[in-house]
């Protein structure tokens, strides 16, 4: 009962506002949570609830011997944990730990102002592990929280409410963005993320890799992520012609699929182009891979400032190092196409390769299957007509399959996705003589009908099979089609968020109300545009927007200077807009002012260094001409005056005292 009469009584302006400030430590500290050790966030919180436990509680402050050897043992943690104190990682927890263990030892003004700058230097860090608007959002919010806690130590009488103060900040930031985006636009870019590190590289990211056995792009089916986002300059295809192609795997050795070293050259195979091509630009989030993403077939260079892009024999995009970051890139395509229609029998040896001693009855399917076909095309056809007809399941949840997988899984489990479809149908026509490989990307796509991007999401991921056929070259043949024809022939370039994809097997929203699949694409389609216009504003794009204003090619020093000059006008502006904005009176003291000149002209002046109590005193003891009905007004509007400029008139809002004082200052005249 002691603890809760505690809580319910009101605080003290001290304890409120270092509650104000630990509640914006708290917000600086809350996005690098899910980035931390997990002993270092129950550090923190511990450090965190103790001082709040303090503050509410009115205790002393810990012992600096208490302290120092807590201090200590956090950094030898520190150090066990990541072998060193350098590095965005290491240096975040360090930051992290300093400014909990400094709200602990608050005792001066400089102590505050150490809390509020490690603050604002420490929100910058949350930025090294996401750059995307909720962050944003979230940081804008702590700036002004932050601002209203520095703001609510440097009030010497009454305070202003929190609203007050919050306004107040959320004014003085305001006061920042018009020279942000001068900087923004004009401060010269660098190639690569601004808060790139080293380690980026190496942080694990969803996507397609270099290999593909079974389940792996099954379990990228059930990610939401978006794997990139497309704008397409013209009509954009249906979605059966939608196959974003990525790696081309040619070498198996009886589990496993990957990329034999020869195919990795960079020496163009013949094409033969039908049709008009498809202009579009990609949006690509960061993979820790070096594939880029293009509809089959690509057929232009994408260009990349300051990465070195090649087009494979197989026709794969890939850059010279893996992309940790997100890229935006032109590609044309032509949709129809001879690839290879003539090859040496030499070259096609390749992609007849199958490992000894695996899978005998495929194998033994496949001899009986080619005995009976007429050509290579009727072979082909056969498997397809042994999918269709018998009772395979296309399903994210196939059985465990041994060591010879295809054998299990065309026998036996007769269960799987697209990769074991895929795999089997290439050791199929492997085993017939007939040059076949796996083909992995993305295959369809969503148009957000806000900002009419295409997002194709890691569920989307693929595997598909192609065969090469004399005077056809390499065809695409997708067994999916024929076990799911759902998840190829379904539109969802057009069709609706909540409906199910992947023939059932998922559904990207499960709440069919038409307003919630709204907000998902307004909220898609910001952050789509935040990504572009503020993430993407690379040194090309700074050119181009320069270019457009009139600036024409300008090097750095003229980028500079033209900074500098901007950035002096909008100051100078700014400052024109302070000094020329009269400061709006307290009515307080100038009801307080009028009482003064009232008992001036009483003969009774107030002297400049006295206080509204000392003058009370001095009015009320004098022998004045004011009658005691006056004069006992007087004393109650000195009384009044004094609690509400010194905060200790709790039980009367700002409004009313106000309004009192007015009403006693009439009594008064």
């Amino acid at each position: 009962m002691k603890l809760l009469a505690q809580m319910l009584r009101p605080m003290s302006r001290d304890k409120a506002n270092t509650l104000l400030l630990l509640c914006a430590c708290a917000l600086v500290l809350a996005p690098n949570v899910a980035n931390l050790p997990p002993w270092i966030v129950a550090t923190c919180s511990v450090m965190l609830l103790w001082r709040g436990w303090i503050t509410f509680r009115g205790n002393r402050m810990p012992s600096r011997w208490l302290l120092l050897p807590l201090a200590l043992l956090t950094m030898g943690g520190v150090y066990l944990t990541f072998r060193t104190f350098v590095g965005s990682e290491a240096g975040v927890a360090v930051l992290t730990l300093l400014l909990t263990f400094k709200l602990l030892e608050m005792h001066a003004s400089r102590d505050l102002f150490a809390v509020v700058f490690l603050s604002f230097f420490l929100l910058l860090t949350n930025f090294f592990n996401s750059q995307s608007l909720a962050i944003a959002a979230l940081s804008i919010i702590t700036i002004i929280v932050m601002l209203a806690a520095q703001l609510s130590f440097q009030y010497t009488d009454a305070i202003p409410s929190l609203r007050k103060r919050l306004q107040l900040a959320s004014k003085i930031l305001l006061l920042a963005v018009p020279l942000t985006v001068v900087l923004f636009i004009l401060f010269p870019r660098i190639q690569g993320p601004l808060w790139g590190m080293p380690n980026d590289s190496r942080t694990a990211r969803s996507g397609l890799s270099s290999s593909m056995s079974p389940g792996n792009i099954a379990k990228l089916a059930l990610s939401g992520e978006v794997a990139f986002r497309v704008k397409f300059t013209d009509t954009v295809p249906p979605s059966h012609q939608l196959y974003w192609r990525g790696i081309v795997l040619d070498q198996y050795d009886g589990r496993t699929w990957t990329k034999a070293a020869a195919s990795r050259r960079n020496n163009q195979t013949p094409l033969q182009t039908h049709g008009n091509p498809v202009h579009y630009q990609v949006t690509q989030e960061a993979s820790s891979e070096p594939w880029l993403f293009a509809l089959e077939l690509p057929t232009s260079m994408p260009q990349l400032a300051g990465k070195f892009v090649a087009n494979t024999s197989s026709y794969e995009l890939r850059t010279a190092r893996p992309i940790t970051e997100r890229i935006r890139y032109d590609v044309t395509s032509h949709l129809a196409f001879d690839f290879l229609p003539q090859a040496d029998a030499n070259v096609l040896k390749q992609w007849l390769a199958l490992p000894p001693d695996y899978n005998p009855r495929t194998l033994a399917l496949a001899a009986q299957i080619r005995r009976e076909s007429i050509d290579d095309q009727a072979a082909i056809d056969r498997v397809l007509q042994l999918f269709r007809s018998d009772p395979f399941r296309y399903t994210l949840e196939p059985p465990l399959l041994g060591v010879n997988s295809v054998d299990d899984f065309l026998f036996s489990t007769r269960a799987g996705f697209c990769e074991h479809y895929a795999s089997a149908l290439v050791v199929l026509m492997r085993a017939m003589g007939i040059p076949a490989r796996v083909v992995t990307g993305y295959q369809g796509g969503q148009i957000n009908p806000v900002d009419g991007y295409m997002i194709v999401r890691q569920s989307d991921a693929h595997a598909w099979t192609e065969v090469w056929l004399a005077e056809r070259g390499w065809v695409r043949v997708d067994p999916t089609a024929v076990i799911a024809p759902e998840r190829i022939s379904r539109d969802t370039a057009t069709t609706d968020a909540g409906e199910p994809v992947l023939d059932g097997l998922l559904n990207t929203n499960s709440n069919p109300a038409s307003w919630l699949r709204s907000m998902r694409f307004q909220w898609e389609a910001i952050n789509n545009g935040w990504n572009q216009w503020v993430l993407n504003y690379t040194p090309d794009e700074q050119k181009n927007l320069l270019r457009s204003l009139g600036f024409g090619n300008i090097d750095w020093q003229t980028l500079v200077l033209l900074l500098l000059l901007a950035g002096a006008t909008v100051m100078a502006a700014l400052a024109a807009l302070l000094l020329g904005v009269r400061r709006k009176g307290d009515p307080l003291t100038a009801t307080y002012a009028q009482f003064g000149k009232l008992m001036a002209r009483h003969g009774y002046p107030r002297q400049a260094h006295e206080g509204p109590r000392s003058y009370a005193l001095r009015l009320l003891a004098a022998d004045t001409a004011l009658t005691d009905k006056r004069k006992h007004a007087a004393g109650k509007f000195m009384t009044l005056y004094e609690q509400v400029r010194y905060g200790r008139a709790e039980d009367l809002s700002p409004s009313d005292a106000l309004a009192t004082l007015k009403s006693l200052l009439t009594q008064i005249r």
